[in-house]
């Protein structure tokens, strides 16, 4: 505990993903006060064009009581 998915558009080299990977795995242990070994990390990419149905309306819009940080944007055009 605790694991944390990040989704991001393709196109992203494996540098950059290892990057964000450990920024994100330190900021969970600045954030929550655990051991760095117990923090794991895993990087979903999703095509542009796929993001709507594949993330937004899932994650997004039918999660909207767990998010804690909310988009600015909607692909919908509904919010």
């Amino acid at each position: 505990m605790p694991h944390v998915i990040v989704k991001l558009y393709t196109g992203r080299n494996e540098e950059q993903k290892k990057d964000l990977a450990e920024a994100v795995a330190d900021a969970v242990v600045h954030s929550l006060g655990c051991e760095k070994k117990v923090v794991s990390v895993a990087i979903e990419e999703v095509d542009p064009a796929a993001w709507p149905e594949r993330v937004y309306r899932p994650d997004i819009l039918e999660n909207v009581d767990k998010l804690y940080l909310k988009p600015g944007y909607d692909p919908f055009g509904e919010s």
